[in-house]
């Protein structure tokens, strides 16, 4: 169904007419105004996590990424837990090949599937801090991740598929073992829940090829995201396949280019050099290539705009502290629209977002933003749009006359 649909996608003339799904992101390693302070910090809890899928959903957003890794709340948890507050929302989880079995992996992909209606996306994560994955019990190097990915990803696979058909699923691999493996309860997606898979080795492009529905990659400059695409498009021609592809990126969006500016500058200002100097030595140690990536980007070791800026509007100052996704885009709603077309030039559909603090800008970048890409809030009647005046309701004829006195 996915390549059909990207085949689909393919067919558009304009890229001004292509689809574009833009997800937001639930912050459960907590928010905050600044990076790397306790000033303005919030607690990600249920119901502040609650609050902007609420906002996501009403707003439209095609779904919301929930973070993985031992910073963060269980993602699992997290997105059974906000089913009932949202209607359409999307939820990108993840799988996590070597901290499961294939099998039971399967089984909680079905089940939230179905509990969801459909709303399940899957986000496959190989892992990238060797620290981190030996605290979680997994002791194998880069390539052996990737080849248990991949091991993983063809057992969760064949399980889900032969559950439309009541089948059962013998597996042998050099990882796991499955015989007999089956499930009752197939998911409501045919044939299962879109695989969503980030990474920029070699053996991730591989494994992106063969076996992923959409590759993602972190906001680098759209020189190097091209490359990126070409290599993995030519890699899944040769198993015959096509992909869709997306972006992970922030944003920072204001009605001016001095008042973006100002916000980014602003997010970075309560950070003091140990705190960098902390998360670089984190950072360094990592064997995941896209962090090294994101590392590599910085022009200067300051924090003033030319140090930071690595293409138009591309700004490096968010990996100053932040692991993974280190980039945003940072302007008026004319340039980030313009960098956004131009992601979506390369073939890119998919922009995985988020902003400081994650409430207040999923409002602030819905607003500015998705009138121009075609995108409504839900609920509204197509052509027409009712707001009242702030402060006080006025007596109009689309509100009756027992909503005249004003309500402060």
């Amino acid at each position: 169904m996915l390549r059909q649909q990207s085949r689909r996608l393919q067919a558009f003339p304009s890229i001004m007419e292509r689809i574009m799904e833009i997800l937001w992101y639930i912050p459960t390693h907590g928010d905050s105004r600044y990076l790397g302070a306790e000033e303005g910090a919030r607690t990600a809890n249920f119901e502040y996590n609650q609050q902007i899928a609420i906002a996501a959903d009403n707003l439209g957003y095609y779904g919301v990424l929930i973070p993985s890794g031992r910073s963060c709340e269980d993602p699992w948890i997290v997105a059974s837990s906000l089913i009932s507050s949202t209607r359409n929302l999307r939820f990108l989880v993840a799988l996590r090949p070597g901290l499961m079995q294939a099998a039971l992996a399967a089984r909680m992909t079905a089940t939230l599937d179905r509990l969801s209606q459909g709303r399940l996306l899957i986000n496959l994560v190989a892992g990238g801090d060797p620290e981190e994955l030996a605290g979680d019990g997994l002791f194998l190097d880069h390539a052996q991740r990737y080849a248990l990915s991949a091991e993983f990803v063809d057992a969760w696979d064949e399980i889900l598929r032969a559950s439309h058909v009541e089948g059962s699923v013998n597996f042998q691999g050099e990882f796991f073992s499955i015989e007999g493996g089956k499930l009752l309860f197939p998911p409501v997606q045919q044939p299962r829940p879109p695989l969503y898979f980030g990474g920029s080795s070699a053996p991730a492009h591989d494994l992106a090829a063969r076996s992923v529905d959409a590759y993602l990659t972190w906001g680098e400059p759209p020189a190097a995201v091209a490359e990126k695409i070409a290599d993995v498009k030519a890699r899944a021609a040769q198993y015959g396949r096509t992909l869709r592809f997306g972006v992970r990126l922030h944003v920072i969006v204001r009605e001016t280019e001095e008042e973006a500016w100002h916000a980014a500058e602003q997010l970075i200002s309560r950070l003091d050099d140990a705190a960098v100097k902390d998360a670089l030595s984190t950072f360094e140690r990592m064997d995941s290539v896209g962090q090294q990536r994101m590392l590599q980007l910085r022009k200067g070791a300051g924090r003033a705009r030319e140090d930071l800026e690595v293409s138009p509007n591309l700004w490096a100052g968010v990996g100053l502290k932040r692991g993974g996704a280190g980039t945003a885009l940072v302007g008026n709603p004319d340039q980030i629209e313009a960098r956004l077309r131009e992601y979506q030039a390369l073939g890119v559909d998919s922009f995985v977002l988020s902003g400081y603090p994650h409430l207040e800008e999923a409002y602030r970048f819905a607003e500015l933003l998705f009138p121009r890409f075609g995108i409504g809030p839900r609920g509204v009647l197509p052509g027409r749009k009712i707001t009242g005046p702030f402060g006080s309701i006025a007596a109009t004829a689309k509100t009756s006359s027992a909503a005249a006195p004003s309500a402060v």
